[in-house]
């Protein structure tokens, strides 16, 4: 299987990606993950990136999409994987539609304003990296580690509706994409994270059971 998993910031990609992952035994890739990494570990490409986030650019669609090629050639990759942030675009969508056949694409939709509440209540943990709500009076606690949560600094509702109007503006026309190529499944984000899984696991043992026929 290989998934593409899509949604606007704060509609719970990151706990549905592990949800996903954990299931069905695929490789979670993430492309911020890979960025952070490769800067960290300051390799040649991770430095190239960092000049260009470092001068407030967007990192080159021809630099992720080398990274993703060569990321999922890795041999955790040959049972199937979760891109998860990639692609951005119609161009890199394109470039990825000659590296792989994608089986689908999950699209977790939802009302802006319920992101809005949402991201006032997100935390992350530093350690794992793990995303959780964080309810008032609940201890900011991880709930993987046990590492004790901290907010995003743009995790704020001024911020978060900028990024959602982005959002929206360069992801629409990759949405249209994949739902002319029949490739689109649209899951109602809005929902508790339980539905949402059940509703992806449903969609995902659909497509397994049509590819198994």
């Amino acid at each position: 299987m290989k998934l593409i998993l899509l949604g606007p910031p704060a509609a719970g990609k990151g706990t549905q990606a592990e949800r996903i992952a954990e299931k069905y035994a695929l490789a979670h890739i993430s492309t911020g993950d890979m960025l952070r990494a490769e800067i960290a570990s300051e390799t040649e490409l991770g430095l190239q990136a960092k000049a260009f986030i470092d001068d407030g650019s967007l990192v080159p669609d021809e630099m992720i999409c080398a990274m993703v090629k060569s990321r999922i050639a890795q041999d955790d990759c040959k049972n199937g994987f979760l891109l998860d942030g990639f692609p951005r675009t119609t161009a890199q969508a394109e470039a990825l539609a000659e590296m792989i056949d994608t089986d689908i694409v999950i699209d977790i939709d939802c009302e802006p304003e319920i992101l809005v509440a949402r991201v006032a209540k997100r935390m992350v943990c530093p350690e794992c990296k793990h995303t959780q709500i964080v309810n008032e009076g609940e201890n900011p606690v991880c709930a993987k580690c046990g590492a004790e949560l901290y907010r995003r600094p743009d995790d704020n509702p001024d911020a978060m509706r900028h990024r959602l109007a982005v959002y929206y503006e360069s992801t629409f026309p990759l949405i249209q994409y994949y739902k002319q190529r029949g490739l689109l499944a649209a899951i109602n984000g809005g929902q508790g994270f339980d539905e949402v899984t059940r509703d992806i696991f449903a969609v995902i043992d659909g497509v397994m059971t049509l590819k198994n026929s």
